[in-house]
């Protein structure tokens, strides 16, 4: 027989209101679960073939994921400029999708010095500029090893 007294956990905030915040959490739920609702629309209006590969949890392409590759990697973007040391995709926005979608099949190995994962997938066509300049033929995309995509570049990663 176990003897043992058991304590009530005390609050270390004294400011902590439970009614507020389970309001807030339920709010938060609530609204994510839209947002993840107008994301996955979002990514069916491109016009990409088999795009819910796009939506698995394996492989999870989000807005904000893609809108950190547009702004930071696609020649089309308006704050393109701003960020000149990093690789350019010069294919259409579709086609870049179409890309990552495909690297997804390929094997993931790790990012060196990161807990992420990265699969490279050759285009067999020129799809953008690596930093120093030169016309590549791959894309590399780092993904969490839950499968969200992160970022995806045009080349690979410096040894």
């Amino acid at each position: 027989m176990d003897n043992a007294v058991t304590t009530p956990v005390q609050n270390t905030n004294p400011h902590f209101n439970e009614t507020q915040w389970l309001q807030a959490l339920f709010l938060l739920a609530e609204a994510q679960g839209w947002l993840q609702q107008l994301q996955e629309g979002l990514i069916w209006q491109l016009p990409v073939k088999r795009r819910k590969k796009l939506l698995r949890q394996s492989w999870y392409l989000s807005a904000k994921a893609l809108a950190h590759i547009v702004e930071r990697h696609y020649c089309k973007a308006p704050h393109s400029a701003q960020t000149p040391l990093t690789g350019r995709f010069i294919i259409p926005l579709p086609q870049i999708v179409d890309c990552i979608k495909a690297a997804g099949r390929q094997p993931p190995r790790p990012v060196p010095r990161s807990r992420h994962l990265q699969r490279v997938w050759d285009a067999g066509m020129a799809i953008g500029y690596d930093p120093a300049g030169n016309a590549v033929t791959t894309i590399t995309v780092i993904a969490s090893t839950s499968g969200e995509i992160i970022t995806a570049f045009p080349g690979t990663m410096p040894p």
